[in-house]
């Protein structure tokens, strides 16, 4: 392809989202469907971190973690869905290149973010049902900021790889991003210039962020298993395990979809197949963990009931 400089060229300034169908029925249909996910998602999200918040019974590092959880599950869902809500209602949805870039690396960001979370949640498991006796003190306060801090320090390494990624691309042509949001694969696929080093830099960070937190979640939960199968009371392993099911439940459905597009071959599913699971992993996945933890988790409930309760006979 001759470069930008050796021929004339109409540098593209902003990009038209196609979202996910162009039947207007559908259009609506999915408008509301997923404007009541968002809602949901947002109230679940806020009402697991007031909780956390107000209720002494739940101010430990498994909780700690949770309620950032919480906070990341909104900035996910929000940095995709509003805008997709808008390219519902609207007959072509525009984006800014700047905003474009923005989207992108506020996705990208929230979304390292819950897989370092996830790992981080991980471990804690694995002290609390591996060394139970020194969980506090390999778990205080200080060790806990710390783990917060390098999950937000790799979701902005993993953003920035990213977004100046993306700057450093050169749009000329099309300007139509066959997805909902601005996915970095389709937009490679929009640039004029050479993308081959853009793409190897975001595959190398996302892909060890990835790699790194499944190693860890891998690793906690063969130690976990060990311990539990070594318990002698049926009693104890029915209570370690169940510490354990809400977490696994919500690994399973993050990194379940996330493979699926970033693992498997490219030519074993479509373009179409590509959106609907990733409206699943960044819309769905953030209004079903808040449900998944307060579901299955005793002393969730039981903060909740009491919580309720003095509401009502204050």
């Amino acid at each position: 392809m001759d470069s930008p400089g050796n021929r004339n060229y109409t540098v593209v300034t902003g990009f038209i989202l196609l979202g996910l169908t162009d039947d207007p029925v559908l259009r609506i249909i999915l408008f509301m469907l997923i404007f009541c996910i968002y809602l949901v998602t947002i109230s679940g999200n806020l009402s697991t971190i007031t909780l956390i918040r107000v209720s002494s019974q739940l101010h430990h590092p498994m909780y700690f973690f949770l309620s950032h959880l919480a906070f990341v599950d909104i900035g996910y869902s929000s940095s995709v869905t509003p805008n997709m809500l808008v390219n519902f209602l609207v007959e072509e949805n525009t984006i800014s290149y700047l905003g474009c870039g923005i989207q992108l690396g506020t996705a990208v960001f929230f979304g390292s973010a819950e897989c370092l979370l996830l790992a981080a949640m991980a471990y804690d498991r694995f002290v609390a049902i591996c060394n139970p006796l020194l969980y506090f003190n390999k778990m205080s306060t200080q060790v806990c900021v710390q783990l917060l801090v390098v999950a937000y320090i790799g979701g902005i390494f993993d953003a920035s790889s990213f977004t100046i990624s993306f700057f450093s691309l050169f749009f000329c042509g099309p300007n139509q991003v066959n997805h909902f949001f601005c996915d970095f694969a389709p937009l490679i696929k929009l640039s004029c210039s050479d993308a081959s080093i853009p793409a190897v830099v975001t595959s190398f960070t996302a892909g060890f962020i990835i790699l790194a937190t499944v190693f860890i979640i891998a690793i906690s939960y063969v130690y976990i298993l060990i311990t539990i199968l070594k318990m002698r009371s049926t009693e104890g392993r029915q209570k370690a395990f169940s510490t354990c099911t809400s977490h696994l439940t919500a690994v399973t459905l993050f990194y379940g979809t996330v493979t699926f597009i970033y693992v498997m071959p490219k030519s074993s599913y479509s373009t179409d197949q590509n959106k609907v699971v990733s409206v699943f992993y960044m819309v769905v996945i953030p209004m079903l963990n808040p449900l998944i933890y307060s579901l299955r988790n005793n002393e969730i409930k039981g903060a909740l009931k009491r919580h309720l309760a003095r509401k009502i006979f204050s």
